[in-house]
This record gives C-alpha cells, structure tokens and sequence, in this order.
C-alpha cells in the first residue's frame, strides 16, 4: 500500500512540479520558492481529507465497487493532465501571495478527487495526505529551483508522466 501510495503522490504532484519548473525561469526569489512550495504542500495535505470526507457520503448514495471509483477517477485524472499539455501557454508571474494561493489550489484540485477514494487505496487516512502533503512540497520546490535552468518542453514531459502513471494506476484498480 505504501509503494501505491507513494506512486499516487509523485502523480499528484506532477502537475505542481511541471508548473513550478515554468515557473521558476522567471526567476522566482527563494522566499517565494518557499512560499509557494508550502501552499501547494498544505493545499495537497487538506484536499484529499476534504474529498475522503465528500467520498464517504457519495459512496453511501451510489453503490458502486469503490475500486472501479478508484480507477475511473484516475483515468479521468490521467486523460485531463494529458489534454492539459499545451505549449502556447502565456505565464504570467506570480506577484502576490493570492496568486501563489491560487497557483496552490489549482495543482491540488486532483487531491481532493483522490480523497474521495481514498479509503479503498489505505485505512490510515492521515498518513497519505502527509505523503501527498511532502511529496508536492518538494516536487514544487525543486522545480522552482531548477526551473531557472531547464526550458518549458521539460515540463510538457513531467505532465505526461503524471497522466501515464495515473492510467496504469486507473487500470490496475479495474482489475483488482
């Protein structure tokens, strides 16, 4: 469960990373490394509680094999992260920390649909919002750091990442 786990928050945190290494070619002092890092972190440890918390009334409404949610729910994830590659994007800076919130709150959006699931994928449902919480911490602020380095293209490709392992992921659970 933990590999799972972990392979869950590294795809989660994909989005944030790609995002964070665009990012950080414009230059992102390191305080505003630290800041965003920390929302996307905090934002990744709350979502998924807050879905558990939707997940559990809608499991109660539809009856359905939580593992096929599960797994519809990451192939949902992993088809809009594949359509949400585009290389035209314009990047606007992120000035204030009510961007930086809302650039935290848009990576973590994919958390709080795991969530709703996520006592099919573990029965300790803390201990996976803090995996996502450090996962996405780091992940952001690594790539705001080498961001300055790397061009917008490896981006592209960490997204793509993201969506494969959410359909492997996706398909996994269908024929568990």
């Amino acid at each position: 469960m933990l590999i799972t786990i972990i392979i869950i928050a590294i795809a989660l945190s994909m989005d944030a990373f790609s995002l964070s290494l665009i990012y950080g070619t414009l230059g992102m002092n390191k305080k505003t490394r630290i800041e965003l890092s920390s929302i996307v972190g905090i934002y990744h440890f709350i979502m998924p509680i807050l879905g558990y918390q939707f997940g559990k009334i809608v499991l109660r409404i539809i009856p359905i094999k939580p593992s096929i949610l599960v797994g519809t729910i990451f192939l949902i994830l992993g088809i809009q992260m594949l359509l949400s590659i585009k290389k035209d994007e314009k990047i606007e800076e992120l000035k204030s920390i009510y961007t930086l919130i809302i650039f935290g709150f848009t990576v973590s959006i994919d958390s709080f649909t795991v969530g709703i699931t996520l006592n099919t994928i573990t029965n300790n449902i803390i201990t996976a919002p803090i995996i996502f919480s450090i996962t996405s911490t780091v992940f952001t602020y690594i790539g705001t750091t080498i961001g300055k380095i790397l061009n917008n293209k490896f981006g592209t490709y960490s997204i793509l990442l993201g969506s494969i392992l959410l359909i492997i992921l996706s398909i996994i659970y269908y024929f568990s």
